[in-house]
C-alpha cells in the first residue's frame, strides 16, 4: 500500500512512490502511536532524574544517565533513515514502540544494592536503549507527515506543527505523571505499568495500523544518508545549538536547582518537590507543545512564502537569545537561591520556552521542505542526528556547567549556544533550490 501525496488520489506520483487517496487515517495512526510514546518517554525520563537525585547522585553523574541515550539517538538517526527507506516507515515505528517496551521491562531489574558504578553503567545501557527507541519513532512519524500531507496552502507547516506541538505536550503531561508516579507507585512499580500499557498500544497499532504508508524501496543505498543539501546542513547545525541550548538548563541544572528550593530533606518534602518540579517541567513542555502546534497561525503561514519563513527562521533564533542572557545576568546579581530569583528563573524560562517552540515549528517545517520526497526518510534522519547531538552536547554541559558555575554558568553557555543556532540559521538560502554542500 502506498503513499499519498493529496487527498483524493490514488496510483504513482511520478517517482515511483505509490500514493494512496486516504492519507488521514495514517496521519492519525501515527501521531497516536507517537503520543503514547512520548509519554512513556517523558514519565521516565522524570523517574530516572528524580529517584537518582534522591540516592545522592552529583550532577554530572545524573547527566551520564542520559549521554547514551544521546548517543544513540545520534546513530539510530542516521541508520532509520535508511531502514526506512529500505524496508518502509511502518516497520522502524513498530520497532521504536517495541524496542521502548524492552527498554522499560529492563530498568525495573536494577538492584538497589548494587555500587554507584554498576547503577550507572546499568541506567546508561537501558537510556540508550531508549534512546534507539525514541529516535526510530521520531524519524518514522516527522517522515510520514512529509509524504501524507496534502500539497499547497501551508499545510505541510500545519501537519507538522500538530504533530510535533502534541507529541510536546503529551511529552509535558508525562513529565508531570512520572514525578506522581514515583510519589505513589514508586520506581519499579511505575516503569512496570508504563510498558504494561505501552505494550497494549503497540499490538492495537499492528493490529489496526490503516494503509498509507511507504513499504521502502530495495535500491535505497546507506551512502545516500549524508546530506548534499546545504540547506539541509546548515539547519542541521543551526539545530545542534538550538537544542543544546534548551537541554543545558532543561536537563539537570534547573531540576536540580529548583530541588534544593524546594525541597526541605525530608520524605514529605521530597515529595512535594517532585510533584512541582515535575509540575514545571510538565507546564513548559505543555506551553511549549500549545505554541508550536499554534506556530503556523501566529506566522501567518498560508499566506507567507516559504522565504519569508526562512528569514523568520533568522529573526526568532535571535529573539530567542535574549532570554537566557537576562536570565544569566539575574543569576549573577542574585548567585544564591531565592524566591525572587526562582520566580524570574519560571518566568523567564516559560518566555524562553514559547519563543523555543517558534523557532522549533519553523525548524520542523523547514526541514521537510529542503528534503526531496524520494530521500525525505534519510534527510530527516540526518537532521535528527543533529537534534540527537545537540540534546547530548546539552546533557553534557547541564551537569558540567552547574557543577563548576552554577545557575550562571548555564543560562550563560545557553545563550552562546542560541547564539551560534542563530548565526547557522543565517545561512540558510531562501527557498529550497538544492544547492551542492
Amino acid at each position: 500500500m502506498g503513499l499519498c501525496a493529496a487527498a483524493g488520489r490514488c496510483g504513482a506520483d511520478g517517482r515511483g512512490i505509490a500514493v494512496t487517496a486516504r492519507p488521514l487515517g495514517a496521519y492519525v495512526a501515527v501521531t497516536a502511536a507517537y503520543w503514547a510514546f512520548m509519554l512513556t518517554d517523558g514519565a521516565l525520563r522524570m523517574l530516572v532524574l528524580l529517584h537518582f537525585h534522591t540516592l545522592g547522585f552529583s550532577p554530572v553523574q545524573l547527566a551520564y544517565l542520559f549521554v547514551l541515550y544521546e548517543v544513540a539517538g545520534m546513530a539510530t538517526n542516521l541508520s532509520a533513515g535508511w531502514i526506512a527507506a529500505r524496508f518502509g516507515l511502518t516497520s522502524t515505528l513498530y520497532a521504536g514502540l517495541g524496542v521502548q517496551v524492552i527498554a522499560l521491562l529492563a530498568l525495573t531489574q536494577l538492584d538497589p544494592e548494587w555500587s554507584v558504578a554498576a547503577s550507572v553503567a546499568f541506567v546508561m545501557g537501558v537510556q540508550g536503549l531508549s534512546g534507539v527507541a525514541k529516535d526510530l519513532a521520531k524519524m518514522s512519524s516527522k517522515s510520514a507527515v512529509k509524504l501524507l500531507a496534502p500539497a499547497g496552502d501551508g499545510a505541510l507547516f500545519r501537519w507538522v506543527a500538530v504533530l510535533t506541538g502534541s507529541k510536546n505536550a503529551v511529552k509535558g503531561i508525562g513529565f508531570l505523571l512520572g514525578a506522581a508516579l514515583l510519589a505513589s507507585a514508586g520506581f519499579t512499580g511505575a516503569v512496570l505499568g508504563m510498558a504494561a500499557v505501552l505494550g497494549m498500544i503497540l499490538l492495537g497499532v499492528v493490529l489496526f495500523m490503516p494503509a498509507g504508508l511507504p513499504r521502502g524501496r530495495k535500491g535505497a543505498k546507506f551512502s545516500e544518508l549524508v546530506s548534499t543539501s546545504t540547506n539541509v546542513n546548515w539547519l542541521s547545525a543551526a539545530r545542534v545549538f538550538l537544542f543544546g541550548a534548551r537541554d543545558v538548563w532543561f536537563v539537570v541544572g534547573i531540576p536540580v536547582y529548583f530541588y534544593a528550593v524546594l525541597s526541605d530533606g525530608t520524605e514529605a518534602g521530597n515529595r512535594a518537590a517532585f510533584f512541582l518540579i515535575g509540575t514545571f517541567m510538565a507546564v513548559w513542555i505543555i506551553l511549549y507543545g500549545t505554541v508550536q502546534a499554534s506556530a503556523p497561525r501566529m506566522l501567518n503561514a498560508r499566506a507567507r512564502p516559504e522565504a519569508a519563513l526562512v528569514r523568520a527562521a533568522r529573526g526568532w533564533a535571535w529573539a530567542l537569545c535574549v532570554v537566557p542572557a537576562l536570565l544569566c545576568t539575574a543569576a549573577l546579581i542574585s548567585p544564591a537561591p531565592t524566591p525572587a530569583l526562582t520566580a524570574v528563573m519560571v518566568a523567564g524560562l516559560l518566555v524562553f520556552g514559547a519563543i523555543f517552540a517558534v523557532n522549533s515549528a519553523l525548524h520542523s517545517y523547514l526541514i521537510l521542505a529542503f528534503s526531496k520526497s524520494e530521500r525525505v526518510t534519510m534527510d530527516v534522519g540526518f537532521y535528527y542526528m543533529a537534534n540527537a547531538a545537540g540534546r547530548l552536547l546539552g546533557t553534557v554541559l547541564s551537569g558540567l556547567t552547574y557543577q563548576i558555575g552554577g545557575l550562571p554558568m548555564v543560562m550563560g553557555t545557553a545563550a552562546l549556544m542560541v547564539a551560534l543556532a542563530a548565526l547557522a540559521s543565517g545561512r540558510l538560502r531562501d527557498g529550497t533550490g538544492e544547492q551542492p554542500a
